[in-house]
């Protein structure tokens, strides 16, 4: 008997056992992050230094994955997006900063008191068009302790059996970060990449570059549109998606995100964010 399920959409989601990281995982980020940083010794997802001059076209292709996926588009191209999409974003950001200004507060609180560094990380994701810009999120691991999750999140293998993330608690996460994670409050800082306007409240989640760099060059399609802060793939699975599965999600929504699709993807997240389902 199949152990997989179907989303709203009929799509099936993989329900396997989340493939495990290549033994040479660890490896391939250090690569990579040579890459990208000049060898400036960042070893560490809580705060990366400045992506020089970051496009996907510069960045090095994976060596692990040969497959082409040939059931996923070539050249998908970017369907058109409501003029009025900007004001949303401007005009739901602005709201909820406004208003949910005691929990930025009470998490602020929080992270300080349980852990020593800072309450604020900023990472480097890449957006539009392949460029790199700073991302914003509440601290959830320890600052002081080496390493991090990155290796477990790499796409490497088999990209329609391996999940966005494994499942469980992270090594190094806080006992309040983890509960930031459960609850997704960690993310609530992005509404300023939503206000500044490097993201918008709907679109393909951005990845760090050491993901972005490991694509096949098909999924990099994604970043035709401006990154989300939630999107088509968040509502159909979240973290219990596997890479292949999310991408093919992300491409749908940049072919087609008509402003009554936006709408209806926030409608869910809330759903979604108050079940935690999928969060971590």
């Amino acid at each position: 008997m199949s152990s997989r399920k179907k989303n709203d959409d009929g799509m099936q989601l993989s329900a396997a056992a989340p493939e495990a990281p290549s033994v040479n995982a660890d490896r391939e980020v250090r690569s990579v992050r040579k890459a990208l940083y000049g060898g400036t010794g960042y070893d560490s997802t809580d705060e990366a230094p400045r992506i020089p001059a970051a496009t996907v076209s510069t960045m090095p292709k994976s060596r692990k994955l040969a497959d082409e996926f040939p059931d996923l588009p070539d050249n998908v191209e970017a369907g058109p997006s409501s003029d009025a999409k900007r004001l949303l974003d401007v005009a739901v950001s602005g709201l909820l900063i406004s208003s949910l200004w005691p929990v930025f507060a009470l998490a602020a609180a929080l992270i300080k008191l349980e852990s020593p560094g800072p309450v604020l990380i900023k990472q480097d994701r890449i957006g539009l068009n392949g460029r790199g810009f700073r991302f914003l999120k509440f601290r959830t691991m320890h600052h002081d302790r080496k390493g991090s999750d990155i290796a477990e999140r790499l796409p490497t293998g088999d990209l329609t059996k391996r999940l966005l993330s494994p499942r469980g608690r992270p090594q190094h996460a806080t006992a309040i970060g983890w509960t930031l994670r459960k609850t997704t409050v960690d993310e609530l800082p992005q509404l300023l990449n939503v206000l500044k306007g490097d993201m918008s409240l709907v679109g393909p989640r951005p990845d760090m570059p050491e993901i972005v760099a490991a694509w096949p060059e098909k999924f990099r399609q994604r970043h035709k549109v401006k990154p989300g802060m939630t999107g088509l793939a968040q509502v159909n699975g979240r973290s219990d998606l596997t890479h292949y599965e999310k991408v093919r999600y992300d491409l749908q929504y940049v072919q087609r995100h008509p402003l009554s699709l936006d709408l209806s993807i926030l409608m869910k997240t809330v759903k979604l964010v108050v079940s935690k389902e999928g969060a971590r």
